[in-house]
């Protein structure tokens, strides 16, 4: 008899992928690249970063996990664009100006979840192209949570309603 915590994720894999936008802190790419090794996330990296990839802060962060990652790395937008359009994955992006909770959306199985650059989220060109635009609910007066915590936020959110596995 199984009391549901000895469930194990062994053959979990899922076609959900997180998309950073230009990364400005290694350590949070580090822990967002972690997070994805553990649940089987795919990631992709929309250049330029403001770090180099090979960054002790990022290896440090990610441990020994990152040879597990599957990481793609875009050149810049308009490459992820035209990779994500022939995909035809839903791009889902985090915002602070978005109207609708993370909570509330009915993620799909291979969404792109899209999180901005620490400093400055995304330009608006980038805004637009999202179908769907999501926030996470705050006390007011505080401007954002570190984007490794609103990307396991999300992402759990995401993984919760498709399946886990």
């Amino acid at each position: 008899m199984s009391s549901g915590r000895d469930f194990h994720y062994a053959a979990f894999m899922t076609q959900l992928r997180i998309a950073l936008y230009q990364p400005d802190i290694p350590g949070n790419t580090g822990t967002i690249l972690r997070l994805a090794a553990c649940l089987g996330l795919g990631v992709d990296v929309i250049e330029p970063a403001g770090f180099d990839l090979s960054d002790r802060n990022l290896k440090r962060a990610g441990m020994d996990y990152l040879a597990n990652v599957t990481l793609t790395r875009h050149v810049n937008w308009q490459a992820f664009e035209d990779w994500r359009a022939a995909s035809g994955r839903r791009l889902v992006l985090a915002s602070t100006k978005a109207a609708l909770p993370y909570t509330q959306l009915t993620y799909r199985p291979d969404d792109i979840l899209l999180f901005g650059r620490e400093s400055a989220g995304v330009p608006d060109h980038v805004h637009e192209k999202a179908e769907e635009r999501v926030l996470i609910p705050m006390v007011a007066g505080q401007r954002s949570i570190n984007v490794a915590m609103s990307a396991a936020m999300i992402a759990g959110e995401a993984l919760r309603q498709t399946g886990f596995g």
